[in-house]
């Protein structure tokens, strides 16, 4: 993909912020964008990701919410990991295929996306898992495979 656009949304706790965070600077990405955080983790985790992301020379985008993103960064296409509303089943092993700017987001929340949350791109999951795994693993499957595609872009 030419450019990817991690996303966490719906996200209170902390250290599922984190962990996210963290695995989306190991894998290279130059942004992470985080939508409707409250909370611990508006409180707290949006100054640590801050210091984190400065550190690593990534770029951190927060706004007030899912649509707010989608009409801000126009990406080509959106895609959305959501075990409640996935009309496609990828393969974990593989990439996704996506052309253009893409932006991927993901839930930090319990609840799944809203019906309407997910209607804004094209909502995806795992083939073979039988429950949601969270927002860095479920990133981990998704964003991994399209770091080793030899395209030599990441994000």
């Amino acid at each position: 993909m030419e450019d990817v656009i991690p996303l966490l949304h719906n996200i209170s706790s902390v250290q599922r912020l984190l962990d996210f965070a963290r695995l989306v600077i190991a894998l290279g990405y130059e942004k992470i964008v985080v939508t409707k955080a409250y909370g611990a983790a508006a409180q707290h985790g949006l100054g640590e990701l801050g210091r984190i992301a400065y550190k690593a020379g990534t770029s951190l985008i927060v706004l007030p919410d899912l649509p707010d993103a989608v009409e801000l960064l126009r990406p080509d296409e959106v895609i959305i990991v959501s075990k409640d509303h996935a009309r496609e089943h990828v393969d974990p092993a593989s990439p996704i295929e996506a052309r253009g700017r893409v932006l991927v987001a993901f839930n930090g929340g319990d609840p799944d996306f809203t019906h309407q949350e997910a209607s804004l791109g094209r909502p995806v999951y795992f083939r073979g898992l039988k429950s949601r795994i969270g927002p860095a693993g479920e990133a981990a499957l998704l964003l991994y495979p399209l770091t080793l595609r030899g395209d030599g872009d990441s994000g």
